[in-house]
């Protein structure tokens, strides 16, 4: 049995739909004006070949081709007395597909005529129409279906009631808008989100017509006015004519990115439609993993946690040097080093000890920021200790790693003398330029920050005795400024129950929303550092602004650099640098600590900072 839909609504994930099947068939050398739904008997292998591509890009649920398969519509082609075998068939196929981890929806689209009041045909007769095609997909085993691509509501209510009088799956119901955020009749996105919610439809959203910038904005309004899960599955950009074909421009990587704030304003489903490939779906899917992991492990509470009898946990004031800062509620100061591209280590050293001379008693070390390779940052983080004698903060990402050599990354880094970590899930592969990587996502900062400290109390994730525990002291990310805030301080809430003992916040450009953020958190009690980022040009501050997942550099600070970088670099690095110390300034009295960024490996700009 496979995956059902049921279960995908009841768990609160993101779940990644499959892209367009047109697109595909069209690639594949199939003519336009060949009936697509009948391909599910005159060439199944081409169809579940597609499937099959959409299943191994990461999709976690298919749509059947099925999506004309309405007795009016195949009745252009001779085939209306093929409803129900049609859409039969097409379910058989994506079902054999789908094996027990997918799920399969029925694909179900508009008439292709006008019902009333605005043409003939009537609200019963149009519902009769669908109930042909709903009784062929439930022949053929669904776990539920999509609605898709209509601008009228009462035709999108017809097929829905169609649903309902033969069925209890859930179903997504997904209209059509413009640019503008109105369907061809007319009616806006919250009106859309309200009469979906009414209608009784499980998920409602949208899918076709606009690109993902243009979705954007629209599950937005939607998530406003509705408590039902969202949908979205956007065209592949916006087409444009290239001779006497349509073509679809947005890459993978373009979709992905927008995938993510699509996500962050309240998608829980989403996929492609027109343009979309396989290609698309796995860059998408790479984002939902770094969302959430591939295993939610449970979260184990501290006081859950017993350490094996004659096994005592290290307080957190005798882990190390960093531990009893914290400890002793100490403002504690470090600054961001990145690990060299190639092996040699001495770009790195040098810049260590530049900070060392400056009286900065801690370093971070960086875990391959934006998905680019670097040396490793556990190695790195040795060279820095035994040759410089300067205590490091290790990153720690989840992207690379499955939780098995997670854990054997951290005993060794435990055996090796390391003791300060700071756990974070990663930024996706398609944000580096690997276009071949691919992201593994195992767990999540939360389910890791559950086994560090598990072996901080002697036990491996399964609950066993590894004998002496670990003594690393456990940091973890928080993203003050989210879009969707409460589900980040509930992230933190998971986190702090699973054993963080200090936060890292992104980079700070505006203290109004630290300040707001940590009087949500106030009640979880654990030391809070303010990362602080010299902007060094008005490029910076617009990259880190547009493409840097997680960060908001507000209009005033764009401006500022703008006015700057007009009297040339240095005035525009000297103005960065202005902004970072007012902003220590400003967060100095709300938090514990700084940690100082060194974009570009500009040790001298986070030095800058910090002098006093």
């Amino acid at each position: 049995m496979s995956r059902s839909l049921v279960d995908r609504l009841a768990d609160g994930r993101v779940h990644v739909l499959d892209g367009a099947m047109g697109t595909m068939l069209y690639a594949g050398g199939v003519f336009v004006h060949v009936c697509y739904d009948e391909l599910n008997l005159t060439q199944p292998d081409l169809v579940r070949e597609i499937h099959a591509a959409y299943a191994q890009a990461g999709a976690d649920i298919l749509e059947t081709n099925t999506f004309g398969a309405n007795p009016v519509k195949l009745s252009s082609y001779g085939l209306e007395a093929e409803t129900e075998t049609l859409n039969a068939a097409a379910a058989r196929l994506a079902r054999g597909v789908a094996g027990a981890h997918l799920t399969v929806v029925g694909a179900i689209g508009p008439l292709g005529i006008r019902i009333e009041p605005f043409g003939p045909t009537a609200r019963e007769e149009a519902e009769a129409f669908f109930g042909r095609q709903v009784e062929g997909l439930l022949a053929g085993d669904v776990d539920g279906f999509v609605l898709e691509t209509f601008s009228d509501l009462d035709e999108l209510h017809a097929a829905l009631r169609a649903v309902r009088a033969r069925s209890t799956l859930p179903v997504i119901a997904q209209m059509t808008v413009t640019e503008s955020g109105t369907t061809a009749y007319g009616t806006d996105v919250e009106t859309i989100a309200r009469h979906l919610t009414e209608f009784g439809a499980d998920v409602v959203g949208l899918n076709c017509a606009v690109g993902p910038a243009g979705m954007l904005d629209a599950i937005e309004r939607m998530a406003a006015v509705t408590d039902r899960p969202l949908s979205a599955q956007p065209n592949a950009g916006v087409p444009r004519d290239v001779g006497d074909r349509k073509i679809y421009l947005a890459s993978p990587e373009y979709m992905a990115r927008y995938a993510r704030r699509l996500i962050e304003g309240g998608a829980r489903f989403i996929g492609g439609c027109c343009g979309t490939t396989p290609d698309h779906i796995a860059k998408l899917r790479d984002q939902v993993a770094t969302l959430q992991p591939r295993q939610v492990p449970r979260v184990i509470a501290r006081a859950e946690v017993t350490a094996p009898a004659g096994v005592a946990a290290t307080p957190l004031a005798e882990r190390s040097s960093w531990g009893a800062g914290l400890a002793a509620e100490r403002f504690l100061t470090t600054v961001e080093l990145l690990p060299p591209r190639g092996w040699r280590s001495d770009t790195l050293l040098d810049a260590a000890r530049r900070v060392q001379a400056a009286g900065v008693g801690t370093v971070n070390l960086l875990d391959t920021p934006r998905a680019q390779s670097r040396m490793g940052v556990i190695p790195s983080a040795l060279l820095i200790e035994r040759e410089v004698g300067l205590e490091t903060v290790t990153h720690y990402t989840c992207r690379d790693r499955n939780m098995l050599g997670m854990m054997s990354d951290i005993l060794g880094a435990a055996a090796l003398g390391l003791r300060n970590l700071l756990l974070v899930t990663g930024d996706a592969p398609d944000l580096g330029p690997y276009p071949d990587t691919t992201a593994v996502f195992d767990i999540d900062s939360i389910g890791l920050t559950n086994l560090v400290y598990r072996l901080n109390h002697g036990l491996d994730p399964g609950g066993n005795p590894i004998g002496e525990p670990t003594r690393f002291v456990v940091g973890v990310g928080v993203n003050h400024s989210a879009i969707d805030l409460e589900r980040e301080v509930r992230r933190f809430y998971w986190k702090v129950d699973a054993g963080a003992e200090f936060a890292v916040t992104q980079p700070v450009f505006d203290p109004a929303p630290l300040a707001v953020f940590l009087e949500q958190i106030r009640e979880f009690r654990i030391p809070v550092l303010a990362a602080v980022w010299p902007l060094l040009s008005l490029r910076n501050a617009e990259f880190l602004a547009n493409e840097v997942p997680g960060v908001s550099v507000p209009p005033t600070v764009i401006e500022r650099m703008r006015r700057a970088q007009s009297r040339g670099e240095a005035a525009a690095t000297a103005e960065g640098v202005l902004i970072a110390r007012e902003v220590l300034a400003a967060v100095r009295p709300l938090v514990q600590g700084v940690q100082v960024a060194t974009p570009q490996g500009r040790v001298d700009a986070a030095l800058a900072v910090l002098e006093t």
